[in-house]
This record gives C-alpha cells, structure tokens and sequence, in this order.
C-alpha cells in the first residue's frame, strides 16, 4: 500500500534534518530521518491503524523508537496512510489557538 507525505510532512523531515545538522552533525541527522522514514514504511503499510488514536479527530500517531519524534497520520478516503505530520515530543500537539 502507497503512503502519500503531505508537504508539510516533508518540510518537517527538512527542519528535523537541519537542526540536527547544526546541533550534532549530518551523519546523526541522516541516521534520524532514515529511522523515521524506515519506521513509516515498515508500519503502515501493513497496519494502517497501527498508531492510537491521535490527538486531532481523525488523526493516529505513531511514536518512532530510538529517537524523539512522532509521526502523525491518518487514513485517506482510498485508505492509504497519509503523513501529516513529523513531529518531536517537544513540540506542542495540537498547537495552541
């Protein structure tokens, strides 16, 4: 099953990689996107509602291991998972209004 990043899912990955970047250096930075792309890829395909439910009506979350990030998604009307969100446990979920 095919699972569509929405952009700003993907904009998520490029900041997560850049302030690692800085932070501690690209090679760490790799390794965390790559453990949360392996993580999406090896979950939801097979279990599209593998994570609880999330947060946001109509969302799931899926909590990445090792590292400090969570994947929110949800099921599109042709049910494929589609990523919404990457988001680091430090951040405020649903942001507030």
């Amino acid at each position: 099953m095919p699972i569509k990043w929405t952009d700003l899912a993907v904009a998520d990955l490029e900041k997560t990689e850049d302030t690692i970047s800085l932070e501690n250096n690209p090679g760490v930075a790799i390794d965390v996107v790559l453990k949360i792309f392996d993580t999406v890829d090896l979950v939801l395909p097979g279990h599209p509602r593998g994570g609880p439910e999330g947060r946001v009506s109509g969302t799931r979350e899926l909590v990445v291991d090792s590292v400090p990030f969570t994947v929110v998604y949800r099921e599109s009307n042709s049910n494929e998972p589609q990523v919404l969100r990457i988001l680091h446990d430090t951040q405020q979920w649903p942001p507030a209004i």
